[in-house]
């Protein structure tokens, strides 16, 4: 049984490391997070914040990912201005019972948004009805859009620019999610505290 086991153990890694190294050989991808960090410092250096959203898993990597700008990344700095939508459970219960689920990130994001801001819902199929809706609020709003998605993008995929992970099993979609939130964290605290003329690490340690 053991062995058996460590064969099933390396198989995962193995597919995980194949979905990380199909996104490596893609420059598209690559320059799709590198835009998504270019429109993120912007909007940080011009007083915006960085809105995430997901449900599941995704909904504790949209928290992950927003703490790691209002706490710190690499290395001690100042905050960067980021949340994550519905972690206040009084909210959810709401507007799921006044509006129904669907809004329970519409609204908000309707609510806490302006001009300036970025949003990044994380959707694995692209497909969850209250992500869709999301998306809504956010183009009417004029948010910069970037859906972190499956292989397809799902309906997501023609509402805004999606980052699609060439997978279609949700364990390695996630993963490659957050190695992905976690190259842009780690790129905007660079871009925003160490590059020239920026305020430097060392001001906040």
């Amino acid at each position: 049984m053991s062995g058996t086991l460590v064969a099933e153990i390396s198989r995962q890694i193995e597919d995980s490391i194949a979905v990380k190294q199909a996104v490596l050989r893609d420059p598209a991808a690559l320059a799709q997070v590198e835009r998504v960090a270019l429109v993120c410092c912007d909007s940080l250096r011009g007083g915006g914040k960085i809105v995430f959203a997901g449900n599941g898993g995704s909904f504790a990597d949209a928290q992950h990912l927003s703490a790691e700008f209002t706490s710190r990344f690499q290395f001690d700095r100042a905050p960067l201005a980021s949340l994550a939508l519905a972690t206040n459970s009084s909210a959810i219960s709401a507007i799921g019972n006044d509006y129904g689920f669907d809004q329970v990130f519409a609204r908000e994001l309707e609510a806490v948004a302006k001009p300036g801001d970025v949003y990044i819902p994380i959707t694995t199929s692209g497909n969850s009805p209250n992500i869709i809706e999301s998306i809504w609020v956010a183009r009417r709003l004029g948010l910069p859009t970037f859906c972190l998605t499956g292989q397809s993008g799902g309906l997501a995929n023609g509402l805004c620019e999606c980052i699609r992970v060439p997978s279609q099993v949700t364990a390695r979609i996630q993963e490659c999610h957050i190695l992905l939130g976690h190259i842009l964290c780690g790129l905007l605290e660079n871009m925003i505290f160490k590059a020239p003329g920026g305020p430097g690490r060392e001001e906040y340690a």
